[in-house]
């Protein structure tokens, strides 16, 4: 098997607060439809809106029976996802049992919501108010573990954490799993349900969140807009199915795109701000780029990390301006807030699709460009029809953790 034989998205699973499934979210994401609105629960928080997964999120019909008592949030919606996803692929636990399958999985939280219902109830009442479901609930490598377990999936079953990296991360070691032979179909991507007050308040005092003082919640989120000024929390879960190309052909099925090529490298630099010079960000880019025998300035479609903040946009900016110039870019987190350790997988489900239906979508409440996105080919005001061959997905997280996808059409 060659080293860098590109494999094949024969699914899609998403759960954002663009919507529910797949179709849901493309739409959305076309119109530029953005979601950041007030949180009741968010009452107490410093910044009292977030971009979260619709109401109509029903985990014990989506995810599986009893999974709203069983399950983390997190966990449910990557439940959702992957269901939806094997139904995409048509594949059914039937059809995979005894087939080496692979479960990945990225999280910047785990399951932080059961932690702090807990940790409330310890609080209040004491260690006997403590739920014999806490720790099943809680533990960071559940959202792989009961995938594991619902699907039938006999193989390697992981969880990575690289902050917002996490699912970029997640589909990258997917694809090394399917070009060493050790699995045969992966279900790789990455959830977070983290919208809390105590995140919000810890993202605050880093000043990392948008205000959105001069503007309404749904025109917070504005990655590379002169006005942004900071991020969006969102939440949701993006799941991918990855085949190699001869087996997913050979059954039938019909890639949305082919992932080509993985990139990673540490910025070595600062525990939250990226390095200023993009270092990392280009290093991933540049390997990703190589891993699939492209040239970066050969790209015609980037789907930025951009998350809204002032520093954080304006690097990637100049990175793009410098080693892929020419490339269409865009943001969907103007659309869904910025899903955390979600937040690479469901961009690269989205940049598969852009792939596929050859459209890009735009960038939600980008107005007028920041100064160093100013001569990049930024999609705005309306989705593009585009024919789109090869195209990335960046991810960078704190702590400078930074992943690249590389895609090509199938």
């Amino acid at each position: 098997m060659a080293v860098r034989a590109p494999v094949a998205i024969t699914g899609i699973g998403l759960v954002t607060p663009a919507g529910i499934g797949r179709a849901a979210n493309w739409k959305a994401v076309c119109t530029g439809a953005a979601t950041a609105d007030v949180v009741d629960t968010l009452a107490d928080a410093p910044i009292g809106f977030a971009s979260v997964v619709p109401a109509a999120f029903d985990a014990d019909r989506l995810a599986g029976p009893r999974a709203s008592r069983r399950y983390d949030r997190g966990t449910q919606f990557a439940l959702a996802a992957g269901w939806e996803a094997l139904d995409d692929a048509g594949l059914t636990p039937a059809a995979l049992e005894g087939a080496r399958v692979a479960v990945v999985m990225g999280t910047a939280f785990g399951g932080v919501r059961s932690f702090e219902d807990d940790h409330a109830r310890l609080m209040a009442d004491g260690p006997g108010a403590v739920t014999a479901r806490f720790l099943p609930k809680a533990l960071a490598n559940m959202a792989s573990g009961v995938a594991s377990i619902e699907f039938g999936a006999t193989g390697p079953a992981m969880v990575v954490s690289t902050a917002c990296a996490s699912g970029t991360t997640a589909i990258g070691i997917g694809l090394g799993l399917l070009r060493s032979g050790a699995a045969d179909v992966v279900l790789a991507g990455g959830t977070d349900a983290a919208v809390t007050t105590l995140n919000v308040a810890g993202f605050h005092k880093l000043r990392a969140l948008s205000r959105a003082d001069r503007f309404p919640p749904a025109r917070a989120s504005r990655p590379f807009d002169i006005a942004h000024d900071g991020f969006v929390m969102g939440e949701g879960a993006g799941v991918l199915i990855l085949e190699r190309v001869p087996d997913a052909t050979g059954r039938g099925a019909r890639p949305y795109a082919l992932l080509a090529g993985y990139g990673a490298a540490s910025d070595a630099h600062h525990i939250t701000a990226p390095h200023p010079d993009g270092r990392g960000a280009k290093e991933a880019i540049r390997e990703a780029c190589d891993d699939a025998g492209l040239s970066p300035g050969d790209i015609d479609h980037i789907n930025a990390h951009a998350t809204s903040t002032p520093i954080g946009d304006a690097i990637e900016a100049g990175v793009v301006a410098e080693i892929a110039p020419n490339a269409a870019l865009t943001s969907t987190k103007g659309v869904t807030g910025h899903p955390m350790g979600a937040a690479g997988a469901i961009e690269a489900a989205y940049t598969a699709l852009t792939l596929h239906t050859r459209t890009v979508p735009p960038v939600a409440n980008l107005d007028e460009p920041c100064e160093r996105a100013g001569g990049l080919d930024l999609v705005m005001g309306g989705a593009r029809s585009q024919r789109v061959d090869t195209a990335l997905s960046n991810s960078f997280g704190f702590g400078g953790h930074n992943a690249v996808l590389a895609f090509t059409s199938a």
